[in-house]
């Protein structure tokens, strides 16, 4: 899954080397790292993982007015009796609260659903995100359970996941949804 993918006011495309410092700088700000880091992976491992990430895995670099403001992943399952796919973001601070991340999960869900053929897409914030629950909430996403000890945070304890998932006529368009939020 390649190519550019423009929403309302972002675009995205596939992460390149030259995103790394800014990735790195991204992952390492401390309201991102709260949610995202890892005790036991550096912020560069998880860095190159994110350039160079798993088959079926495609990261790309979110852009606003030109400028790398956040990361976004999408990952397919490609058997055919599991078919589906997962978002991940991470949207750096000074640019929550936009409706920046909304405009990046709504541009590569219609992108998963319409051109990749997807019927249903997950996500699995922190339990505690509450933020994040929510504007996953006003694009359609629905509480599916709740994974116990589900990932390990940055001080090595384990925390409470929220599985996700919205299905394909569940997308709330652009114009009825939040633009609050990351």
């Amino acid at each position: 899954m390649t190519g550019l993918i423009t929403g309302s006011r972002v675009r995205l495309r596939p992460a390149a080397a030259p995103d790394a410092a800014r990735f790195e700088e991204i992952l390492s700000h401390p309201e991102v790292a709260r949610w995202w880091a890892d005790a036991e992976e550096p912020v560069a491992a998880q860095v190159s993982y994110l350039l160079d990430p798993d088959e079926g895995t495609t990261t790309y670099a979110i852009e606003h007015d030109g400028v790398v403001v956040g990361i976004e992943l999408a990952f397919e399952e490609a058997d055919p009796q599991y078919r589906h796919a997962g978002i991940d973001i991470a949207v750096h601070p000074d640019f929550q609260g936009r409706g920046l991340g909304s405009d990046a999960i709504r541009a590569l869900a219609e992108h998963l659903f319409t051109v990749r053929g997807h019927h249903r897409l997950v996500i699995d914030p922190a339990a505690g995100n509450e933020t994040a629950i929510r504007l996953y909430e006003s694009l359609g996403f629905r509480p599916v359970g709740t994974m116990l000890s589900y990932e390990r945070g940055p001080d090595g304890s384990w925390h409470d996941g929220l599985l996700m998932d919205l299905l394909v006529d569940d997308l709330v368009p652009a114009a009825e949804g939040v633009l609050s939020g990351s």
